[in-house]
């Protein structure tokens, strides 16, 4: 892992914050200075950049938002956000095959860097860019996604109960 030189505005780097590694296809959450938590994940198929339309990841520093799903079951699918009522299944994505799977949590994200991350045409917020789950059958380690970052359900599940709402969050490309 490499530390990132310094915190949102250039503030000290916070004691607690997630650490993505576009490079390693990895996520990490460094508490107080150790690593609590470790996982691959995939990010987006595109690479990364900031720009609305991209299907991108954003680098740089960011805030949990929101955190959403709390007492949703695995696999439970969500549009826009909100849980549809259906649980994933390979049979339900026989059915919708062109679907971009959010499962399980998501962890809304919001830049902190106004001009790269953050307002106008670059806002990782208004791009509805989420950590989340996605079904198990995904490989991690493989940028796949439309942006965001997928986890397996397990792991974001485990994530989820131990971050809370305005956890920073370091993207590195």
């Amino acid at each position: 892992m490499k530390t990132p030189l310094n915190g949102p505005d250039g503030a000290p780097v916070p004691e607690s914050y997630l650490f993505i590694s576009v490079v390693k296809q990895n996520l990490q959450y460094i508490k107080a200075g150790n690593i609590v938590f470790d996982t691959r994940v995939a990010t987006a198929k595109n690479g990364v950049g900031e720009r609305f339309g991209s299907e991108c990841t954003p680098r740089g520093w960011h805030k949990i938002r929101a955190r959403i799903g709390a007492d949703c079951p695995t696999d439970t699918v969500f549009v826009g956000r909100r849980p549809t009522g259906e649980l994933w299944s390979e049979q339900l994505q026989a059915q919708y095959p062109g679907r971009d799977w959010i499962l399980t949590r998501i962890l809304w994200l919001s830049g902190l860097e106004p001009g790269f991350n953050r307002l106008g045409e670059r806002d990782t917020m208004r791009r509805y860019i989420y950590i989340h789950g996605c079904p198990d059958s995904n490989p991690m380690g493989i940028p796949s996604s439309h942006g965001c970052i997928k986890m397996r359900n397990a792991d974001i599940i485990k994530l989820f109960e131990q971050v809370a709402t305005g956890l920073a969050v370091y993207i590195e490309g």
